[in-house]
């Protein structure tokens, strides 16, 4: 299962023509509705990884960690051999299927998730 064209987060400039993707964020981006709600997440580069010039997205609440991860190293564009490990408050990696919300509900805090991004396992 490869990352396809509509699974590439786009500018915000862009978001009305992919909206099942994540998108940078601007403040006062609040005119969705609930069910629709976007998360303000947050991505850190940890050790020897490229890190993203725009580090804040908006993630759909359903999108997994799975296909955040194949989101980041397609746009890192890093090769299919090498790996890539998410971190939840730099001590564990959530599981594959884990949805972005649920994280959010558990362990956002000031609007917003923080993970932390890495080629190599770093913590947990």
């Amino acid at each position: 299962m490869g990352v396809t064209a509509s699974s590439i987060p786009r500018p915000i400039e862009s978001q009305h023509d992919e909206p099942s993707v994540p998108q940078p964020t601007t403040p006062g981006d609040s005119a969705t509705p609930d069910h629709e709600k976007k998360i303000d997440v947050l991505l850190k580069s940890v050790g020897d990884t490229p890190i993203m010039r725009t580090k804040k997205w908006a993630v759909e609440k359903g999108r997994t960690i799975q296909s955040l991860s194949q989101f980041i190293a397609k746009f890192l564009k890093l090769d299919p051999s090498e790996q890539l490990f998410i971190y939840v408050n730099q001590s564990f990696s959530p599981s594959p299927d884990q949805e972005v919300g649920v994280l959010f509900e558990c362990f956002g805090s000031d609007g917003k998730l923080v993970l932390h991004y890495c080629k190599s396992q770093a913590w947990g």
